[in-house]
């Protein structure tokens, strides 16, 4: 099952509200604030994309880039005794700090998605 919504290089999570009876969302991964709400998924998947299209012709009215999702890095805060550990891993493997952190998150979402490649 996928909760997420996409278009366009944008991902939209999907929840439900069953006192509004309304599914709704938001665009993920970016910094500004966008929402779609529909009372079908059919009508939630019409609003997320007008959402999109919103979004990004709201910002070339602007004069604003707009954000594009998940650029491919970001910043993790871990124990340092857990820093310790995986840096003598990585170092123990030949390999960078990143590509360890990288291959373990690549395993958890891998095996959450029952091997589908990503």
């Amino acid at each position: 099952m996928k909760n997420v919504l996409e278009f366009k290089g944008y991902a939209g999570s999907v929840e439900f509200s069953a006192e509004d009876q309304v599914f709704f969302g938001k665009n993920v991964g970016i910094r500004d604030v966008v929402t779609f709400e529909g009372a079908t998924v059919k009508e939630l998947t019409k609003a997320f994309h007008e959402s999109v299209n919103d979004y990004l012709e709201t910002c070339k009215e602007m004069g604003k880039d707009p954000d594009k999702e998940f650029k491919g890095s970001f910043n993790v805060r871990v124990k340092p005794s857990i820093h310790r550990l995986i840096s003598m891993r990585s170092a123990a493997m030949k390999i960078s700090l990143n590509h360890f952190v990288e291959k373990v998150l690549e395993k958890e979402v891998l095996h959450e998605h029952h091997g589908q490649s990503i």
